[in-house]
């Protein structure tokens, strides 16, 4: 688990607000910091969607917009203000994953071989990342008591993720790109399996409207 998914899996975006001084009242509602909000406007939760300037996003999109820190500086400060243990973990894992697969690694270690599999989980992780903002701008609430569609809240939560490792595809050297192949080849298989079914479940509805 990178510090990405610790940090949220960890403390909620309502959290980091009353931490950081903002109050919440019951219906957990807060003024906006990102627009001059007099009134509470911002629904905190687990992520966060302010309802009358359109800011929105997960408990690290909060912390990075708040004090104007790139996601992984505001994923580290979360950790350190929260007292979330990640490095330490993180590097105890991954060094048990190296060990588990290091077999395995003789099958990526031509730089064709590794480019195939790059563009297929790019093409792929570049598809959710478009599927995730448009889902946060259609199932966005409407209203503080609207409940959060399950599609706005995976949009909330993994839009951070999903471009964090197409910035490894993307910019990481060779061995980590290697690395990301081999331990979250599995996980893109599932967001492709993801994206199927919910274009075959819109497919379906489509298809029953029109008959």
């Amino acid at each position: 688990m990178n510090i990405f998914q610790t940090v949220k899996e960890s403390v909620t975006a309502r959290q980091v607000a009353e931490q950081y001084g903002f109050k919440v009242n019951r219906n957990g509602m807060v003024c906006c910091p990102f627009h001059n909000d007099r009134h509470p406007s911002m629904k905190v939760d687990k992520g966060f969607c302010c309802f009358a300037c359109g800011a929105k996003g997960d408990v690290i999109t909060f912390a990075a917009d708040l004090f104007h820190l790139s996601p992984l500086e505001a994923a580290k400060k979360l950790a350190e203000d929260f007292q979330i243990p990640v490095t330490q973990e993180t590097h105890r894992k991954q060094s048990r994953s190296k060990n588990k697969e290091i077999r395995k690694r003789t099958l990526y270690q031509t730089e064709k071989k590794v480019e195939q599999l790059e563009r297929e989980c790019a093409c792929t992780l570049s598809d959710y990342l478009h599927l995730l903002e448009e889902w946060k701008v259609r199932y966005t609430p409407q209203s503080p008591d609207d409940e959060w569609a399950d599609e706005f809240a995976e949009a909330c939560q993994r839009k951070e993720l999903i471009n964090y490792y197409l910035d490894i595809l993307l910019y990481g050297e060779l061995q980590d790109r290697i690395e990301f192949l081999l331990d979250k080849g599995e996980e893109v298989e599932q967001i492709e399996k993801r994206m199927g079914e919910y274009r075959r479940k819109n497919e379906d509805k489509a298809g029953g409207s029109i008959g």
